[in-house]
This record gives C-alpha cells, structure tokens and sequence, in this order.
C-alpha cells in the first residue's frame, strides 16, 4: 500500500499526553547474551505531536511498539496510558483463527464498545473478501489477512495509531486505493508513531523523530536532528 502522506505534527501547541514511559526497562535472553530494548527509558508521547522512531534492524523495534500497545509488558517500570491506543497496523494476535472474519470483526467491535453492526459492514465492504468473510480466518492467504486487519484498525476511532514497518502488504490495488485514502484522512487528526529504520518512511508520517539505541531513546524536535545522530551511528 503507498503510505499516504499527512499533516502531521500540526503547528498547533501539544495537546494532553497519550502514553508515558517512566524508567521503562526491557530486555531479552537470546540464548548467548541479554538483548536490551529499553534501560530506564523515560518518554511521553503527546496528542498532536505525531513521532518517527528510527533504529536499525534486530534493536526492538516491534518490541517497543508492542509494549506501546500494551501487547508486551516492561520488565521494571511503568507505561501509562491516557488515550484510545491502536493495536499495531499489522498485528493480527487479537483476531482467533478458528473464527471467521465476521465473527473476529463483531467480536473485537464488542471489546472496544462499538456497535458491530457498523464494524461488520464496513469491513466487508473495505476488505472485499466475498464469501470468505464467513470462513475461518486460518484458511486465509497472507494478503486477505492483511486486508481484514487494516479494515479492522480503519473501521475503529483511535486517539494513537502505532505503525510498524514490518507490517504484512498486499498487492490488491483497488484496497490500496481505498484504504489508504480512508487512512490519510484519518491520520490527519489523530497522532501516530511509527517505527522503521528507513528515514524516507518517517517523512510521510512525522516531523518530530526518536534514535533508539542501545536501550535509550533520544527524542529530537526534528527528523533531520534524528537523522545526523541515526547517521552517524550507521
């Protein structure tokens, strides 16, 4: 999908915080070292201030946006938060396999207090899977189930939308259309964070940037700030 290019970081003055970090800690045993993500890290992410995170393949970064999300838990801190957080674009661990794609959508409608009705029909009509909507969603190719998971984020109202740059594309054109028409308009009032080790990315999506680097995140007021030290580093 062409990721669509937005007005974020709007000149407005920051609006109430989203999510705090406060001494946030979290690491990993990879069977030869400890790998870690975060040590003592404090941050917060404020409405109206949309955030790219750079840093490089294997660092954490779908770890970090996970915990965002409450998917994972810190080892030794506390994250607060004070928003309606999205699940990652591209996680698809909420939706059950053995279920069908409508059973998944009007369930997940249930846990955010949405009326299902309304979730069920619009991701039929964005997603277009036809008689699969029905069918379980283990039976899916990668590509349906990447359908259905963005119009199940799209078809939710988030303060937060937390992108992940390994998140699963497809190839069907007219969804691309669709989706990403709905998704500009959308990210254009909400704030996003976004996380990838390509600055390209983040331009379409941010203006204020992070470095994630050896379990510290360095928070700049600019993407070309992040870049010299991101840079450097490389």
């Amino acid at each position: 999908m062409t990721s669509p290019t937005v007005e974020a970081d709007r000149d407005e003055a920051p609006g109430r915080p989203l999510i705090d970090f406060i001494d946030v800690s979290k690491s990993f045993w990879t069977g030869k070292r400890r790998k870690i993500i975060l040590d003592r890290a404090t941050f917060r992410i404020e409405e109206g201030r949309s955030l790219g995170i750079l840093a490089p393949n294997g660092t954490g970064k779908t770890t970090l946006i996970n915990m965002m999300a409450g998917i994972e838990q810190p080892d030794e801190g506390e994250i607060i938060r004070y928003g309606r957080v999205s699940f990652p674009l591209g996680f698809m661990g909420g939706v059950m396999p053995k279920l069908s794609g409508r059973e998944n959508v009007r369930f997940i409608a249930q846990l955010y207090g949405l009326d299902p009705d309304y979730v069920e029909a619009f991701c039929m009509w964005l997603a277009d899977l036809g008689e699969y909507f029905t069918q379980p969603v283990g039976t899916y190719s990668q590509g349906m189930r990447a359908r259905l998971n963005l119009a199940l984020l799209l078809s939710l109202d988030f303060d937060l939308y937390l992108i992940d740059e390994g998140m699963p594309m497809t190839t069907d054109a007219e969804f691309n259309r669709k989706a990403g028409n709905i998704l500009s308009e959308r990210l254009k009032k909400a704030t996003v964070v976004i996380v990838s080790h390509q600055p390209k990315i983040l331009e379409k999506f941010a203006r204020q940037a992070a470095v994630l680097r050896d379990g510290r995140l360095y928070m700049f007021d600019s993407l070309e700030e992040a870049k010299e030290m991101y840079q450097y580093d490389a």
